[in-house]
This record gives C-alpha cells, sequence and structure tokens, in this order.
C-alpha cells in the first residue's frame, strides 16, 4: 500500500526521489514509462521531472549538472528559477541513505498512479463492453515499472559511454600504467597481480590501497594470508616511509600521520579457502549500509601463476606485464624496483622477455608514442607474417 499523492511522503522523500532521478539511470530507465511530472505538486520538481525526461527520451540517460544549469537559465520566472536551483542543490547532496526503500516506494506509487489510470480509462470501455481492450489496458499498467536493464544498449547510449564521469577512474601511483589504462582501474575493471611467493605481490596491493587513500577514496582490503594487523602495519609502514620491520617504535608518526589521511581504509580477514566470492559480496553490502562505500577492492590471494627469477627476488626487482589486446598476447612488460620494507615500487623502462634486456628510452614519456608505434608495428607483421 501506497500513500495516495506525492506530497503525503514529505519533502525529504521528493528531494530523495529526484536525486535517484538524476543520478541513477537504471532506476530512472525502469520507471521512465510511468514516470509523469503531473504526479509532483511542487512547480520546481515539475520542471526537473520535466527535464529528466524530455533528456532521456532524446538521449537515453540521465542529463548532467552542466546540462540542467543551462536549461535553467531559459525559465523567464525569477522565482520558480531561483526555486529550482535549490532543489537542484539539495538533490544533488542528499544522502544515499535509505535510497533503495525511497526508489522501491515511488516504483510502486508510480505503479499504482498508472494502474489507476487505466482503471479509469476502462469506464467508458466496460460500457461498450470492449474487455479486451480493458485486459490490454491493465495488463500494460501492471507491467510497467518493471526492470529494463538489460545492459549496455550500443545504439542508444552513446551519450552514457562518452560522459566524463561514467568510467571514474582510480588512479594507480604509477603514471605509465595509468597511462595504458586510460587513468587507472575504472568502474567494473578487474586488475591482477601475480607472481611467486616473496615478489611483491601484497606490497603492491598496499601502494594500490595507500595512494588511492591518499586521493580520498574509500578501499576494502580482503587479505586471505596475512593478519589484519599486519596488513594495517604495512600500511602504516606505506604511509609514514618508516620500514614494517621498524614500524612498531614508530607508533607516535602513525598516530600523527594517519588521521590527516582523505579516505578511509577497512581491512577484513578471512581464513584461506573458508571465504568466497559471496563472502566478499556479503561484508561489502554491510560495510556500504554502514556508510563505508568502496571505490576499490583489493583482495590479496592469487594462485602462483608467473616463476620469479632468483636474481629479481635477491635484487628487489621483478616487471609489470600490461595486457592489453592491441599490444597482442604478449603486451608490454616494463622493469620493477621493489622495497618489501616500505611497499615502494618503481616503474621502469619496458622489459624485452626474449632478448632479457629493456628497450632503451622506452621510460621516457617523449619517446613513448615511438615505442608504441614500434611495438604495434612488431606485432602487426608477426600476425602476418
Amino acid at each position: 500500500m501506497t500513500l495516495k499523492s506525492i506530497q503525503e511522503y514529505g519533502k525529504g522523500f521528493q528531494i530523495k526521489v529526484l536525486s535517484s532521478l538524476l543520478t541513477h539511470k537504471e532506476f530512472l530507465a525502469n520507471i521512465y514509462d510511468i514516470l509523469n511530472e503531473e504526479d509532483f505538486n511542487n512547480q520546481a520538481h515539475r520542471w526537473v521531472v520535466k527535464e529528466i525526461i524530455k533528456y532521456y527520451d532524446k538521449y537515453h540517460t540521465t542529463p548532467s549538472l552542466d546540462i540542467l544549469k543551462v536549461e535553467v537559465k531559459k525559465v523567464e520566472n525569477e522565482v520558480l528559477q531561483l526555486s529550482i536551483k535549490e532543489q537542484l542543490r539539495e538533490a544533488y547532496i542528499a544522502s544515499d541513505e535509505d535510497l533503495k526503500y525511497v526508489q522501491e516506494e515511488f516504483s510502486t506509487f508510480c505503479k499504482n498512479q498508472a494502474l489507476k489510470k487505466a482503471l479509469l480509462s476502462s469506464v467508458d470501455l466496460l460500457k461498450a463492453g470492449d474487455y479486451d481492450s480493458i485486459k490490454l489496458l491493465v495488463e500494460n499498467a501492471m507491467k510497467a515499472g518493471a526492470d529494463k536493464n538489460i545492459g549496455h544498449e550500443y545504439n542508444l547510449d552513446i551519450e552514457t559511454r562518452y560522459r566524463e564521469d561514467n568510467r571514474s577512474p582510480v588512479a594507480t601511483p604509477w603514471p605509465k600504467i595509468n597511462d595504458l589504462l586510460q587513468g587507472g582501474l575504472g568502474q567494473g575493471d578487474f586488475g591482477l597481480v601475480f607472481g611467486n611467493p616473496g615478489g611483491g605481490k601484497s606490497w603492491c596491493l598496499v601502494a594500490l590501497g595507500g595512494h588511492a587513500i591518499r586521493m580520498g577514496y574509500n578501499v576494502l582490503h580482503y587479505t586471505l594470508e596475512l593478519g589484519e594487523d599486519y596488513v594495517g602495519r604495512r600500511y602504516d609502514s606505506f604511509f609514514t616511509k618508516v620500514p614494517v620491520n621498524k614500524i612498531m617504535l614508530e607508533k607516535e608518526r602513525v598516530e600523527e600521520v594517519i588521521p590527516q589521511l582523505p579516505g578511509k581504509l577497512v581491512i577484513k580477514e578471512f581464513p584461506t579457502g573458508k571465504a568466497s566470492i559471496h563472502t566478499v559480496e556479503s561484508h561489502i553490502r554491510k560495510c556500504i549500509d554502514q556508510d563505508v562505500k568502496p571505490d576499490l577492492v583489493l583482495i590479496d590471494y592469487v594462485d602462483l601463476l608467473s616463476s620469479r627469477k632468483k636474481e629479481d627476488k635477491v635484487n628487489g626487482t621483478g616487471r609489470f606485464h600490461i595486457m592489453k589486446n592491441r599490444y597482442g598476447m604478449d603486451g608490454l612488460t616494463y622493469r620493477v624496483n621493489v622495497n618489501t620494507t616500505i611497499g615502494k615500487i618503481e616503474i621502469g623502462d619496458v622489459y624485452d622477455e626474449e632478448a632479457d634486456t629493456v628497450v632503451p628510452g622506452s621510460s621516457s614519456y617523449e619517446n613513448f608514442d615511438n615505442l608504441d608505434r614500434k611495438m604495434l608495428k612488431s606485432k602487426f607483421f608477426e600476425l602476418n607474417s
């Protein structure tokens, strides 16, 4: 059962509805066919909903704030224009708390409104005995608001895939890797770090997580090998530059540095072999419920996929391999220097596995385009020989 009008839900509820319509494309897509600005009593809310419907109808996505700013300027009534700006401001800063409930309740409200209109429209059909038309009206009303997310609709979602904020990558600490990954790890991206024990995999994850935290992102770090406290001390070493074997003596330094970090870190330990992907998903939902929404999820447990040379372990070196289709199966491999006491990982020149040497000058950004062309040319002749 829902309330009779949207006004009965109160202003806070209506603001969260607007927030969902403006920022959640999937929610908008599901109720687009039953969304009606006339259901809103507030004139500013009506204007916003009308613009959302108009924009989605043409571009198949939600309007950006920049677009709405332009459209607001076209409103001639200054009082209404001011009201619209205020409602938009509140909608964009609205809390995500109870957002799922708001979306479900509003969806049900819209469905009921659609059904109500269908029943009222069927009065004349009933008098005429046109039961088939009545049945069709009611069936369409019942189907309205159903889940319509079938994936990325290529022909319709051009605007969506070219939005600057569509991927929102989290940068890695290494510029060369960011350049290859188009800014870092984006939404839905999966990054794999592999190697033999002692190769620096866990420290690499600490570096990824620590860099993200410094930029203000929230990180969930799952460990299936090391203890939570020890992983925490590794992060302490990363942020303070104090070797992990000496960090226990630098508690005051840690207490000085950590509170200044803009991002949040949650470290969760699961026993090896006892946790599944569903366990991780359940914990992520638990964190979200407690207002810790992760921007980056790290899981520290990978089977031994690649051997590490003995001299690398002695010298603290290794290699980063970037697998991208444009470079074929071989991809690009970078020489790496690893300091496993503080998690300092430096990316060097491109490494030629067959020649067991680095490509001269490849670490220079000025030479990277030439290297890129050379690698692609080499791959072309390899595939066509």
